[in-house]
């Protein structure tokens, strides 16, 4: 099952003079990813470098920003495949300490600060969701909104017109169970619109 993160966390680590500032923070997706480096380069203005990996919404990326090919970006996007995450983004700021330490130990670099990083992270399970709507005469707008209530399911919208349309999203596991509910209460009056899963 994928995590996501309840809230950003960091840390901190100093490696022969050279600061390695990571954090691991919750994004939906690269365009926010890319503003969040763009932050963070100018909140830092005078860091040698800012890497990132990113996981989110099928998408991953992974950027060393200067560093040798590999020994950043890469290494962090490991990480937060090693530990099953989605819709996280991984960046760490290095402040150069004028000694080289290597491919190798920028690599080891990286990837202990994302690594230290994780311990302090709350890991949220990330549940499918499913996306259900439905149309009903205007009488049974009340029955619905009880049923969609009762499962704890999320109203999205209602349109009200000839009938009234109701949108609504809940856990997958408990879509099937919902929908026999409302097509039986229904009485052949609910039409079910289209339905998709979403992440």
């Amino acid at each position: 099952m994928p995590f996501s993160l309840a809230a950003p966390a960091h840390h901190e680590l100093l490696i022969k003079k050279s600061r390695f500032i990571a954090c691991i923070e919750p994004v939906a997706g690269r365009d926010e990813a890319q503003a969040r480096v763009n932050q963070l380069k100018a909140e830092h203005p005078d860091a040698a470098h800012v890497c990132w990996a990113l996981l989110a919404g099928g998408q991953s990326a992974a950027n060393d920003d200067g560093e040798p090919g590999g020994t950043a970006g890469r290494p962090m996007l490991e990480v937060l495949r090693h530990q099953e995450l989605e819709g996280v983004m991984a960046s760490v700021v290095r402040y150069f300490g004028g000694v080289k330490l290597g491919a190798g130990g920028l690599v080891r670099a990286y990837t202990d600060a994302v690594a230290q990083a994780l311990l302090t992270a709350e890991k949220i399970p990330l549940i499918k969701q499913a996306q259900l709507a439905c149309s009903v005469p205007y009488a049974l707008e009340g029955l619905v909104r009880r049923e969609v209530d009762l499962a704890k399911a999320q109203l999205q919208e209602v349109k009200h017109g000839s009938v009234v349309s109701l949108h609504f999203v809940l856990p997958e596991t408990q879509a099937a169970a919902l929908m026999e509910r409302l097509s039986e209460s229904g009485r052949g009056q609910l039409v079910w619109l289209d339905t998709a899963l979403i992440e």
